[in-house]
């Protein structure tokens, strides 16, 4: 964490990683706020393609002159008007080499160029861990950097929570509700995947909100034989159906998580947890099972109150930062305040579910199965 001195008169926005609900409503505040300061605003498209691959755009370029009539009016809406991408990670550039072979490289340095030749002067970086860790070696490198959290896994390390993880749970915890007057009518076993990626905070707050039977988390491996004895002597009991919650980066005791893509430049991506966990299960129990995959539907639409107060508050608390001189840092949230981080922290180590947090004790108390 720096304190830099030096007048600030324009500054650049982007978006990077997954999008989340309340990304517009960031950018909306940061704009505003920055514009009534007198700073030019300049959105850079696609994370930091914009700016270092501008001949991908017809115009060619990839920033934006951001206005008051650009903003005014996307608190609610969903995604990013900036574009974004999981692709094409800046410090592990995937190119092919002499001989034809995928590798990676390093382009910070291209990139840093083109924040200097736009007389760019700070940028604030709007993503989850990955992206914030980029945007740390931009600014070690000399480049007045503040980081807002975003992501719907809620995964950050030290902010309370992050936006768009609100949104995401809300629309999971309804769409248990959903399911368990189908389940009922069948008399079926419901396998719900759910986002998360290594964190089980989605499946497990959604799952205890939701009224589930059986919740899977990365933290806590599972195991089959357990689960199928519960279902089967637990669950029968009381009712003829069953719903289970499971997050896409649980795995089987002993066993990996379930990954779909895993290619130079890309953000690792997880899939098939539920099809895995049921084709198990299948043999073990006399019900019959439906997996339902909940996937990027927990991304979209509009970003519920809290999530837009929270994004509202994070931009307007970035541009604070760089106008009070800071740099290196991430806003976070630490009721009742907003404070700064240092990125560094922010972004060392992934915030996981304790397997001995309240919640799980709350769902072990109410006679929720966590497969172990």
């Amino acid at each position: 964490m720096k304190n830099v001195n030096g007048t600030i008169k324009k500054i650049a926005i982007n978006t990077g990683g997954g999008d989340a609900p309340g990304l517009n409503a960031v950018i909306r505040a940061v704009t505003i706020t920055a514009l009534n300061k007198g700073w030019e605003v300049i959105g850079i498209r696609d994370g930091y393609n914009g700016i270092f691959l501008p001949e991908k755009y017809s115009n060619g370029t990839g920033l934006i002159n951001l206005t008051y009539d650009k903003v005014a009016y996307i608190t609610g809406q969903g995604g990013t008007i900036l574009g974004t991408t999981n692709r094409g990670n800046p410090l592990k550039f995937p190119m092919k080499d002499t001989k034809g072979n995928i590798v990676e490289i390093d382009r910070s340095d291209e990139i840093l160029d083109a924040f200097r030749r736009n007389k760019i002067d700070a940028l604030i970086a709007i993503g989850g861990d990955g992206s914030l860790s980029i945007a740390n070696v931009f600014a070690k490198k000399g480049l007045k950097v503040i980081g807002v959290p975003k992501t719907i896994d809620n995964d950050l390390d030290k902010t309370v929570i992050t936006f768009g993880f609100d949104t995401a749970l809300g629309f999971a915890t309804e769409s248990l509700d959903r399911l368990h007057t189908t389940a009922q009518s069948h008399g079926r076993i419901m396998v719900v995947e759910v986002m998360g990626r290594y964190a089980g905070w989605i499946a497990l707050n959604s799952g205890i909100s939701g009224s589930a039977d059986v919740i899977l988390i990365p933290e806590i491996p599972y195991d089959i034989n357990k689960i199928a004895d519960f279902l089967n002597n637990v669950v029968s009991q009381r009712k003829n159906y069953a719903i289970i919650v499971i997050a896409e980066g649980a795995k089987p005791l002993g066993g990996e998580t379930s990954v779909i893509e895993k290619e130079a430049g890309k953000a690792e991506r997880l899939g098939g947890a539920a099809e895995l966990f049921a084709k198990n299960l299948e043999p073990l129990t006399t019900k019959e099972i439906r997996t339902v995959i909940l996937g990027h539907l927990l991304r979209g639409g509009s970003p519920t109150t809290f999530d837009r107060l929270l994004s509202l508050r994070f931009g307007a608390a970035a541009v604070r930062a760089l106008a009070d001189g800071q740099t290196g840092v991430m806003v976070a949230l630490d009721p009742p305040a907003v404070r700064y981080v240092p990125l560094e922290q922010a972004t060392n180590r992934m915030k996981t579910v304790p397997p001995d947090c309240d919640t799980i004790m709350t769902g072990r108390e109410l006679g929720i199965c966590f497969g172990d």
